[in-house]
């Protein structure tokens, strides 16, 4: 097992690749700490340990510093330590200039400064017991434009920075911080993407598979499996670096 008594911190995990990491990290032997808005979290928690692993859900909203706060310090609390901090909860707000101050508010507060809390408090645990991995979640909008995407590519673009910045800071303390790009990967958020803007699911496959050289759109365990190298020991050297998961993506 790749991660066999560690301690990983997941945000955003009720659902697509947080879900879809959590349970991946439970079968190679971490002890899963969930972090998310949504309840649904809870089910994804009592699913692993269903299943024979170890999941605790902790209802948070990682904008707000001192619910991340006290989320750190009852998982030091309870586990010891923590080991792995996957920073996957993310806002997606699709628009262009008509994006509102409130939806700028909401896509900076999750995004980035979610993002920030989320690694300082855990880091801070961390330090303590000798390092760990950090993993961002970045996107292939991190690297280009997109029409109707500019909050939303604005976080993602900052994250990538965010995560040398941290990579910096932290390597000190035997802190690795690297971040995962992905494509467009087929979620819960996706779909309800699609009932928003008023295609169907095949419209959409027919428009985005080609953007990839695979000519597919990804899923989320092939995102979980990038973020579980990151978070491993068989990445010891690999620190400040952006892994894209994008079948080809920014090859066009």
């Amino acid at each position: 097992m790749r991660l066999k008594n560690k301690v990983a911190v997941i945000t955003g995990a009720a659902e697509g690749i947080g879900k879809a990491t959590a349970n991946l990290f439970a079968e190679e032997g971490a002890k899963v700490i969930l972090l998310d808005k949504q309840m649904l979290g809870s089910n994804v928690a009592d699913e692993i340990v269903d299943l024979g692993g170890t999941a605790t859900f902790i209802k948070t909203d990682i904008s707000q510093e001192e619910e991340v706060k006290q989320a750190m310090t009852n998982i030091e609390r309870d586990y010891g330590r923590i080991d792995i901090l996957v920073n996957n909860a993310a806002v997606f707000v699709l628009k262009g200039l008509d994006a509102t101050v409130e939806e700028w508010h909401q896509s900076l507060n999750v995004n980035i400064i979610g993002t920030s809390l989320c690694t300082r408090y855990a880091s801070q645990v961390m330090k303590k017991h000798g390092g760990g991995s950090i993993v961002n979640l970045g996107s292939i909008s991190s690297f280009i434009a997109q029409p109707k995407f500019l909050p939303y590519s604005t976080t993602k673009a900052a994250i990538v920075n965010m995560t040398r910045c941290m990579a910096l800071d932290l390597a000190p303390y035997g802190i690795r911080v690297n971040c995962v790009c992905p494509g467009t990967i087929r979620t819960q958020a996706i779909d309800r993407h699609l009932a928003n803007i008023g295609i169907t699911e095949e419209q959409f496959l027919a428009q985005e598979a080609p953007l990839h050289i695979l000519n597919r759109i990804g899923k989320p365990q092939e995102v979980a499996f990038a973020i579980l190298f990151l978070a491993s020991e068989e990445a010891s050297f690999i620190t400040a670096t952006s892994l894209m998961v994008d079948g080809g993506y920014i090859a066009r």
